[in-house]
């Protein structure tokens, strides 16, 4: 990998985003009581030690890291929509399609579509 390619791929791993970062996970109560206590040490020596990341090793640990706290920093109405809304929308929106409604290829992208049926199923699984 050529180093003006290394150097855009981790452009965004840089002290202040890390910092960013673990502050919210210790507001949302997750840095500690989720995250192994390995990946913690990790991001505590790259913010100490490294003010841009250009090891294409550590890049990937600290990626592997980051996945790891943006899922346990997203909400459990967006993981909903994310794994139950937008794949039901996408096949309400194929059966549609195949019904002849040809305005029902914009439900797809549709957001607010997505989070009405997460939201259906999520009160489904509450009320029984």
């Amino acid at each position: 990998m050529s180093s003006i390619a290394q150097q855009n791929s981790t452009s965004f791993l840089d002290k202040a985003t890390l910092l960013k970062l673990k502050l919210k996970a210790m507001r949302a109560g997750v840095w500690f009581r989720a995250l192994p206590r390995i990946d913690r040490v990790l991001v505590d020596l790259t913010i100490k030690v490294a003010d841009t990341i250009r090891s294409p090793h550590l890049a990937r640990s600290i990626l592997s890291v980051v996945g790891k706290l943006e899922g346990l920093l997203e909400s459990r109405l967006q993981r909903a929509i994310r794994e139950i809304g937008l794949p039901i929308a996408i096949k309400l929106s194929l059966f549609a399609q195949k019904w002849g409604n040809a305005a029902a290829k914009k439900w797809e992208n549709d957001v607010g579509f997505a989070r009405y049926w997460a939201a259906m199923r999520l009160n489904e699984r509450f009320t029984r």
